[in-house]
């Protein structure tokens, strides 16, 4: 019962690392297949999955091809209802699900102003005031989770679910960038950045170079580190 999992670039995809850690974190069996996002071969590389187009993408054992985080997030749980990807309290499933699809099909200008990578810290990154808005929105939205599940601190419904998942992408942003965020947002960021599931991931993503760089910022940049 493997599945077959369909990756970008580890550097740069934020949404790969999600269908990643939701099969990685969860002993989920998967195989994994890289996509040449930056290559030119992503059409082709994903033409066994057709309609899938986008990364991650996955192959169910039996066949059933499933495209889109959310929908694969589902699906896992679905077939896998014992593995724990959604916090098992219903008011707090209900509230890790709308965290889930909140990020999902919001935060844009945090997603194009600060493309994930895991190589380094940009100094003196400047946010836009609809940056700053999404911010202020994410943190909303996990104290609010904090509330609901009784959570002070570590992963935000006690246990690790899918809502750590998605957000750890949000989370490497927030270091990468060093972006203005509380000292408890900052915390739970590097809570889950130092997951050795995250930190096998990025060590993978650096035994590849890019040349040109994509989205090299006018600054300065300093080591990655993670706040302690």
């Amino acid at each position: 019962m493997t599945y077959d999992l369909y990756i970008g670039d580890r550097m740069y995809s934020s949404w790969s690392l999600r269908g990643w850690l939701m099969m990685e974190k969860f002993d989920i069996p998967h195989r994994v297949h890289m996509v040449g996002l930056y290559s030119g071969t992503m059409a082709q590389d994903l033409g066994d999955l057709a309609p899938a187009r986008l990364v991650p993408a996955m192959r169910c054992p039996e066949g059933t091809v499933v495209g889109e985080s959310l929908a694969m997030a589902e699906t896992l749980a679905e077939r896998h209802p014992t593995a724990g990807l959604w916090p098992f309290d219903p008011t707090h499933r209900a509230t890790a699900r709308w965290l889930c699809s909140e990020m999902a099909a919001g935060f844009s200008a945090l997603r194009g102003d600060c493309p994930m990578q895991l190589s380094h810290i940009w100094e003196g990154f400047v946010p836009s005031e609809s940056v700053r808005a999404d911010l202020n929105r994410i943190e909303t939205l996990w104290a609010h989770a904090r509330q609901i599940s009784g959570s002070s601190d570590g992963y935000l419904f006690g246990d690790y679910s899918l809502a750590d998942v998605f957000y750890t992408p949000v989370a490497a942003r927030i270091i990468g960038y060093d972006l203005p965020v509380s000292r408890s947002s900052r915390a739970y960021c590097a809570r889950l950045l130092s997951d050795p599931a995250v930190l096998r991931w990025q060590d993978q993503a650096r035994t590849v170079t890019y040349d040109p760089e994509p989205y090299v910022q006018p600054l300065s940049r300093r080591d990655w580190t993670l706040p302690s």
